[in-house]
């Protein structure tokens, strides 16, 4: 009987073993996670802090996964270290340490919060947020606190902008780069939300770089370039990068990112052992390029691929990715997908933009919001590369899950533009402002 041990009990470690499962019935199957959750929801934790969200950060327990999927868990369980000649990891559990022979391996160990070198980032109140199990302990420090600094516009910047402004609380947000968000939207998009954060009360630094913290054992200040400004606690929001120690400790090769570098079958470079998640690369649907986007619903995907094959071998295959993800703010809704305008620019293409305005209803219903639709295209082809949309509404989501549909399937302006997509005066005008956008985009022609 084979024994597949899986290594992180998130998104895709969970989704690895459970596939696994599915596939073999009668292997061996172990799955082991740092922390006390499994199938963990790391997104959900700006919610959670603020109140928000209610209930657990998780979809199962370990205990009703273990006997739902007949899969051993163990939590509150660290690997110390890989033998990928003897084939055993070794676990520190519980207080003492054993170890776990596999015949499959499979690397789930995700993403780690970026904390930059710079004075004074050890002082107590300098928070950075990784695993749900963290909720509790960082809603109790910022709780207490009147004025709250967060460092990086990205995502979790952002999310939790508007949590602390529920909570209460004074808050900065400060961005080296001149606008919010500034991997994921082009500047005449980000101005939108940096906009809308302003009127809702962020007071936005953006390209002030942070050079220090100051207080003597707890955080009381935060020294930018330009100033320095008291704040009770901070937020590191910097970013996030592939957690892969232990898969380099392995002897796993590591690809141009710095994630591990995996196969379309989420095989490693080493025999017998899977890699899937936020720590492994991915390659880029549109520029066939190595990247790292650590999103969950490619993470699921990718452990079921990982997950799978560790069970029986290569019957699976992942695709890649166009990098589609959506954040929100207050009502505010944030979504891109594919290849910015600036992004398709530094990497050799010669591309045409629209960016237009419109609303999500007809004009006589009520209920409708504004939304601003960017679509981004090939010169010389039309070829959609990319979109960035931002509306008041959630069907914002839908607008850039169709647009990466379609760009998933190499659709022209011309194909969006003709695009049967569904109207009724409740739902969208009568000019849908996906085919609206690409209509502006064709300079005339359509």
């Amino acid at each position: 009987m084979a024994r597949i041990v899986v290594i992180g009990g998130g998104a895709a470690g969970a989704s690895a073993a459970a596939r696994a499962r599915r596939l073999d019935p009668t292997a061996e199957i172990i799955l082991i996670e740092r922390g006390s959750l499994i199938t963990h929801a790391p997104c959900g934790m700006p919610y959670a802090i603020a109140g928000i969200a209610k209930g657990e950060l998780a979809t199962y327990s370990p205990e009703k996964f273990e006997k739902e999927r007949n899969i051993k868990v163990y939590t509150n369980s660290t690997v110390t270290h890989v033998d990928v000649d003897k084939k055993y990891v070794t676990v520190e559990r519980g207080g003492r340490i054993e170890k776990i022979q596999w015949d499959k391996l499979v690397i789930a160990t995700g993403a780690k919060p970026i904390v930059p070198k710079m004075p004074g980032v050890d002082l107590k109140g300098v928070l950075t947020m990784r695993h749900p199990d963290q909720v509790a302990e960082l809603r109790s420090h910022l709780e207490k606190a009147k004025t709250v600094a967060i460092v990086g516009g990205g995502y979790i910047g952002i999310e939790m902008s508007e949590a602390l402004l529920e909570m209460g609380k004074k808050v900065y947000m400060f961005e080296k780069f001149a606008h919010p968000l500034p991997a994921a939207l082009d500047p005449d998009v980000a101005a939108i939300v940096a906009e809308e954060m302003i009127k809702r009360g962020v007071e936005l630094h953006l390209g002030e770089r942070v050079v220090e913290f100051r207080g003597s054992s707890h955080v009381n200040a935060v020294v930018t370039e330009k100033g320095e400004y008291p704040v009770d606690e901070v937020i590191l929001a910097v970013g996030v990068e592939p957690n892969v120690e232990l898969a380099v400790s392995a002897g796993v090769k590591l690809g141009e990112t710095g994630a591990v570098y995996v196969n379309e079958y989420m095989e490693t470079s080493v025999p017998d052992v899977y890699a899937a998640g936020d720590a492994v690369e991915k390659v880029h649907k549109i520029t066939g390029r190595r990247v790292w986007i650590p999103l969950a619903p490619t993470a699921n995907k990718e452990g079921q691929v990982a997950g799978g094959n560790a069970a029986r071998g290569r019957v699976m295959k992942f695709p890649g990715v166009v990098g589609t993800a959506v954040t929100k703010f207050y009502d505010m809704y944030i979504a891109r997908t594919g290849l910015g305008e600036v992004e398709a620019t530094r990497l050799g293409y010669r591309v045409q933009s629209a960016l237009i305005k419109a609303r999500t209803k007809a004009h006589y219903m009520p209920g409708g919001g504004v939304v601003h639709v960017k679509l981004v295209a090939e010169e010389s082809s039309g070829r959609i590369l990319g979109a960035q949309v931002v509306g008041w509404g959630q069907i914002v989501s839908a607008y850039v899950d169709i647009a990466a549909l379609a760009i998933q399937s190499g659709y022209t302006i011309s194909d969006v533009f003709f695009s049967d997509i569904g109207y009724m005066p409740d739902t969208a005008p009568v000019w849908h402002p996906l085919i609206v956008a690409a209509r502006v985009l064709s300079r005339g022609h359509l």
